[in-house]
């Protein structure tokens, strides 16, 4: 097998190991709702489409209520349900629609309901629901904002969690007495369950005050609008109390792990053919793109002469100053291709498992030794463009774009790095 086909096999690898339906599918089959009460789903994120299939399927009856958030490319018919294709990564006008009535549907169960909560990457953007003060248009600023300054995606969510009525347990409340249980594919580093969509049915990670930090931390405080700030320095109002009866005490959000990066990278790590050295590498890939580059380039550097494969992932992160098109997986592998000259053939791969890096079309890359000459012969200078953020025009040029289309799962990204021997 050429190095493209180890490659995109691996990273098939760790597709199917995200698939959200059989997850869903198996999680439900290992712990089945009560029978015979009546179920509501609310399916959110990327991957909410093949999740509340799978759920239904497993169910073997319509639930009561379904409602289904999801991003506009993996927004398909599916009978029963209501849909809203609410906007990623930035907030629109459905998405507000939709947590609103989330929250309605939410509230309208009883203690004999159970609520069915499926939760996946990109839910936090398409649900956003302010708290008094604070208008979708201020969300929306806030969001871009924390994106260009290079925010992590615990610290974004803990903004967010603190700014909303639906997110950092906010939709479990909404729910009082009804039984709620989630299923959670995680989009996170260290897959805290409270983070990945800013933790509708969990509690909040951090207080105002610790938002405040990160905000400030992050140079952004002093240029945020005067009312969100007025918001977070004033005191966090007390959850509405739920309900009181002395037959139904108020249960606690049950919460499982059911796919995650972890257990996709595993997958593409095993897919490697057995000729290949499998190298250690950080994990998660965290931090700027910068620093993941300098770092899997040492390792390609230092390792033996053999074939070699270093397959890694998690989340890394841009700092924005341009006025390019790109994304975190496409200046990575960018990075990799200008810092690279070694006297054996190499590929790497940097791809989101959501098949959309950025705000752009593209999963991510694949380079080779080869790239950066492809571009300079195509008349473009990469150094400039990658200056400008400009990493998709300058990977199009030397014909290193990976398209995959919407995969309708999303675990984060995934690396995979291969060296022949000299």
């Amino acid at each position: 097998m050429s190095l493209r086909q180890v490659a995109l096999a691996a990273f098939d690898a760790a597709l199917a190991a995200a698939a959200p339906g059989p997850a869903t599918a198996r999680a439900l089959a290992e712990r089945p709702l009560a029978p015979g009460r009546p179920v509501t789903i609310i399916a959110m994120g990327k991957a909410a489409i093949p999740m509340a299939r799978a759920a239904i399927g497993q169910l073997g009856r319509p639930p009561k209520t379904l409602l289904i958030v999801t991003n506009p490319e993996n927004a398909v018919a599916l009978d029963g349900a209501e849909i809203f294709a609410a906007a990623h990564p930035l907030p629109d006008a459905i998405g507000l629609a939709a947590a609103a009535r989330a929250l309605e549907i939410a509230a309208s169960l009883t203690a004999e309901d159970q609520l069915l909560v499926l939760v996946s990457g990109g839910a936090s953007a398409m649900l956003p629901s302010p708290v008094p003060g604070v208008s979708l248009s201020d969300k929306i600023t806030l969001n871009a904002q924390m994106l260009a300054a290079n925010m992590d995606i615990r610290a974004m969510n803990l903004v967010r969690q603190n700014l909303s009525a639906l997110k950092g347990g906010g939709l479990a409340r909404a729910a009082g007495r009804a039984v709620v249980r989630s299923l959670i594919l995680s989009d996170v580093p260290g897959d805290e369950l409270a983070v990945v969509a800013s933790g509708p049915t969990l509690p909040p990670i951090g207080p105002r005050s610790a938002a405040v930090e990160v905000l400030q931390k992050s140079g952004l405080w002093a240029g945020l609008a005067p009312n969100i700030r007025a918001v977070l320095t004033a005191p966090a109002p007390a959850p509405a109390p739920a309900p009181a009866t002395a037959d139904a005490p108020l249960p606690p959000a049950d919460a499982t792990l059911i796919g995650a990066n972890q257990i996709s990278i595993a997958a593409a790590r095993a897919a490697i053919p057995p000729d290949y050295l499998l190298l250690e590498a950080p994990y998660p890939l965290i931090g700027t793109v910068e620093s993941a580059a300098e770092t899997l380039a040492a390792l390609a550097r230092a390792a033996p002469n053999q074939p070699c494969a270093i397959v890694t992932g998690g989340e890394t992160t841009v700092n924005v100053t341009g006025t390019g098109r790109g994304g975190r997986n496409q200046e990575l592998v960018l990075r990799i291709a200008l810092a690279l000259a070694l006297s054996r053939d190499w590929l790497f791969l940097s791809a989101g498992t959501d098949g959309r890096d950025g705000p752009t079309d593209v999963a991510g890359g694949l380079v080779t030794g080869d790239t950066a000459r492809a571009i300079a012969a195509a008349g473009h200078d990469s150094r400039r463009l990658l200056a400008n953020n400009d990493s998709y025009a300058a990977l199009a040029a030397g014909d290193a774009l990976l398209h995959t289309g919407a995969t309708a799962t999303n675990v984060g990204d995934c690396q995979i790095l291969l060296l022949n021997r000299l």
